[in-house]
């Protein structure tokens, strides 16, 4: 029977950074503009955490059915190593999606932005095929995709238009540069698992690139979002308070080239997550004070 620290586990505490992040972003660039709103911001990182976590569920009843957690370097999964029944896996998954989708309903209801409603469906139903189906975009390189469009564009785009009911530049901005550290972060854990993957056929867009060029991929994904930030700098000069997390971003940057892998990965997904949520944070008050 698997324990509450089994469930935490689960939920992969790692990964919740690239939840909050796009909002703190978003609630800046509302903030920027003279609208933002301390409330809907709570209800917006509601809807991101529990999608988040839902996500997270999905992927581990999905590939534990498969089999493709069988065999694996990072920590066991709930379903693949066999700790819980698949079935209770995918109630958990599909309680936390539901959570954040009566959230979403409450967030579009107050703010008007009915047209969200939309994209909260196709985010739901994106959410589960990423790994679910008979054929799993996420199997096919695009997972990427996914977490760029979702949780960096979909999340920081959104939060920002349920408080100011605009999109500055600054959002836009921003969303890439989140959007593109949430996609570090797949893609330092995917190339941790290229091994394993490799043998049941899961073809990430590591697997695709190749371990060198996938390396080289998650530094650029890290070093571009401080490149936008110096535009975002030129209407929010606070925001280059971004620039704080260059040491951490060259340590982390220096541990994946220099050929850190398996386990040794695991604390390069976790600094990872740290980068993002300082990213979010610093350009929260960097535009906020802009």
């Amino acid at each position: 029977m698997a324990s509450f620290g089994d469930w935490i586990e689960g939920a992969r505490l790692r990964t919740l950074p690239a939840a909050v992040a796009p909002v703190l972003v978003g609630t800046g660039a509302a903030y920027q503009v003279g609208a933002g709103s301390l409330a809907r911001a709570m209800l917006a990182a509601g809807v991101a955490l529990s999608f988040q976590i839902g996500v997270n569920f999905a992927n581990d009843y999905s590939d534990g059915i498969r089999g493709t957690d069988d065999v694996r370097t990072g920590p066991p999964r709930l379903t693949g190593g066999g700790l819980v029944k698949p079935s209770t896996v995918k109630a958990a998954a599909i309680t936390a999606l539901g959570v954040g989708c009566l959230l979403g309903l409450l967030l579009i209801a107050l703010s008007g932005a009915w047209i969200l409603l939309a994209a909260g469906v196709i985010a739901v139903i994106a959410a589960w095929f990423y790994t679910g189906g008979s054929r799993p975009y996420g199997y096919m390189g695009l997972g990427e995709v996914f977490v760029f469009v979702f949780f960096g564009l979909m999340a920081t785009l959104g939060t920002t238009w349920t408080q100011a009911g605009q999109l500055p530049a600054s959002s836009w901005l921003g969303a890439v540069g989140v959007g593109l550290i949430a996609c570090a972060l797949l893609m330092i854990n995917n190339i941790r698992d290229i091994p394993t993957d490799s043998l049941v056929g899961k073809n990430t867009l590591a697997v695709r690139m190749g371990e060198r060029n996938a390396r080289l991929t998650f530094v650029a994904m890290l070093v571009v979002p401080l490149l936008l930030a110096l535009i975002i700098a030129l209407t929010a000069p606070w925001a280059l308070l971004v620039f704080l997390l260059v040491p951490a971003v060259a340590a982390q940057s220096r541990r994946v080239l220099s050929g850190a892998s398996g386990r040794d990965l695991i604390a390069v997904l976790r600094g990872t997550g740290l980068i993002e949520l300082g990213y979010g944070i610093l350009l929260l008050i960097g535009l906020t004070l802009g």
